[in-house]
């Protein structure tokens, strides 16, 4: 018996070492790595960046070489710059400079030999003139081929080897249950069904081995990648340099826009009547006191003849006092000079009150008067669909006049930002429809509490030059502290959220890029401090960071 447990122990060892065959497990193992597809060289300076891009070149035919020129600072591709290119020690070599697109430029040119050249590229643009060595280009090398991988052969598939130990052990076990030996079958049932067990656990059998400082692990992201400059031009990968900042804690609060009480006049007629003339149209800019409607009223029936009656009257009136009037003139020499002035009064009095009559009720017997509509204050007309000929009513809008130069925000702020706003803070406002601040002016303090969540209603002040604050938009407002905070600095909108850490992407040369985790300290919509993970003069990444995370995760 004792030598039959010895020939199973046996087979399990020597399986386990089948299993294992053909692995190399040393540190001199190396991880299969993508071969370049081109060389480049760069060279940089307080204002430019270059950077020259080129295949296999070989001396004494044409080269093409690509030349990507951006903003140092910014990454921002230049677009409108002359350039030249010498080669150094060798200024007979002439090259000729194409634009293919915005910072991106075709070189071409014949090296007279399969050596290194160092080029010189003299730059001036808005930034300034300048001058570039661009080192080591190196004409006649050729590029790496990667490796091509080993197939592993049929044979040393680890999981055929499981399966024959498995029958193997169940064959075993068929003929030991026929023996008499029931012990030393029931061991070697046991054992058959670990050998397959511990060589098909590939977890248990590498655990705690070395496979070499190459190996990486699975799924891990390495914290450097490459973005080509194309990709960068154009996803507009916009970069900015750190540095020390002084900036204050702010608190953003959210506020609506409403009318200034100069700032918005409702139109309405006073009379029912209908539109004779209308003259201005939606969005027209209009001055106080300008004309822009003309209403006729209009009257019922009995209302008409009463009018009519009263005309008739005045006109007789006129005509006897008139007549009265004419008589005493022919013999004013016998008659009272009393009667002639009370005709003559009495002439004038009829006059007038038909020239009054007229002026109210006009030419036509169906109308009382024409009602001029005129504006109240400089703005601009709204929307509305009136035609002329059509009948409005009394107190009905008919326009609405809105002037935008100066508006006020509502804001609802609490009790401890209203103790804070006592002690100098400062208070601006974002317009939706760009970046730019406005400083705010409060006008008038909490007067009333909202019940709901008890915060103040605070009304600012804002002069809005080109009209960018709407009646109605809700927009940001931001109240600074009076507390300034000076450490190292960068946007807010630098930091990307990696796996629920704050992250930011930092360039390290034309297309090398790494990420860097940072511990963030006090910071507001616009700004954050840094405590650690970026040091200054870094260039750090500020715009479109969700194209640069998207090729980050993607790497």
């Amino acid at each position: 018996m004792k030598r039959i447990l010895l020939t199973i122990l046996l087979a399990y060892l020597s399986f386990n070492s089948i299993a294992h065959e053909g692995e190399d497990h040393g540190a001199g193992k190396k991880a299969v790595t993508r071969a370049a597809s081109y060389f480049s060289s760069e060279a940089l300076s307080d204002k430019y960046e270059v950077l020259i891009k080129y295949g296999e070149i070989t001396g004494g035919t044409e080269s093409i070489l690509e030349l990507f020129l951006s903003n140092a600072k910014t990454n921002r591709a230049i677009d409108s710059a002359t350039i030249s290119v010498k080669v150094v020690g060798q200024p007979n070599l002439n090259f000729t400079l194409t634009r293919i697109d915005a910072g991106i430029y075709q070189l071409k040119g014949i090296f007279p030999a399969n050596q290194i050249y160092d080029l010189q590229v003299n730059i001036n643009s808005k930034l300034g003139p300048d001058f570039l060595q661009v080192p080591k280009i190196e004409v006649g090398k050729k590029l790496e081929v990667a490796p091509m991988e080993e197939h592993a052969h049929w044979y040393s598939n680890s999981w055929l080897w499981a399966i024959i130990g498995l029958l193997l052990g169940f064959l075993l076990m068929y003929f030991l249950m026929r023996n008499r030996y029931r012990k030393v079958a029931a061991t070697a049932i046991i054992i058959g069904l670990l050998i397959p067990t511990a060589s098909m656990n590939p977890t248990a059998a590498h655990e705690g081995e070395d496979h070499g400082a190459g190996a990486v692990k699975s799924g891990g992201l390495s914290n450097a990648f490459i973005v080509e400059k194309e990709s960068q031009f154009l996803f507009d990968i916009i970069t900015q340099q750190t540095g020390s900042g002084n900036f204050y804690q702010s608190t953003e609060l959210l506020g609506t826009v409403t009318a200034s009480p100069q700032g918005q006049a409702v139109i309405q007629t006073p009379q029912t009547g209908k539109i004779v003339s209308l003259r201005v149209t939606p969005g027209q800019s209009v001055s106080k006191g300008q004309t822009l409607a003309t209403i006729e009223q209009q009257v019922e029936a009995g209302t008409q003849i009463d009018i009519i009656s009263q005309r008739n009257s005045l006109n007789a009136e006129v005509k006897a006092a008139k007549v009265q009037y004419d008589r005493l003139l022919s013999i004013a020499d016998i008659a009272a000079k009393k009667d002639v002035s009370e005709a003559r009064a009495r002439y004038e009095a009829a006059v007038q009150n038909l020239r009054l009559l007229n002026a109210n009720v006009g030419s036509s017997a169906g109308s009382t008067k024409m009602i001029s509509l005129t504006s109240p204050i400089n703005g601009v007309v709204g929307t509305f669909n009136y035609a002329i000929g059509a009948v409005v009513s009394s107190g009905q809008t008919i326009f609405e006049i809105t002037n935008l130069d100066k508006v006020y925000i509502e804001t609802q702020v609490f009790a401890s930002d209203i103790a804070e706003s006592n002690k100098g803070s400062r208070f601006v406002a974002f317009s939706t429809s760009d970046t730019v601040t406005y400083s705010l002016r409060m006008i008038s303090t909490a007067q009333a509490v909202n019940t709901e969540n008890q915060s103040q209603r605070v009304i600012f002040e804002v002069m809005n030059p080109g009209g960018k604050f709407k009646i109605g938009e809700n927009v940001r407002v931001l109240r600074y502290g009076s507390n300034r905070i000076t450490q190292l600095v960068i946007p807010t909108t630098a930091i990307v959220d990696i796996n629920g850490k704050p992250a930011v992407f930092i360039k390290d040369n034309a297309e090398g890029f790494s990420i860097s985790f940072i511990q963030k300290g006090e910071s507001n919509s616009i700004y954050t401090a840094i405590i650690k993970g970026a040091e200054p003069g870094e260039r750090i990444v500020t715009g479109n960071v969700y194209q640069m995370k998207m090729i980050y995760l993607g790497q």
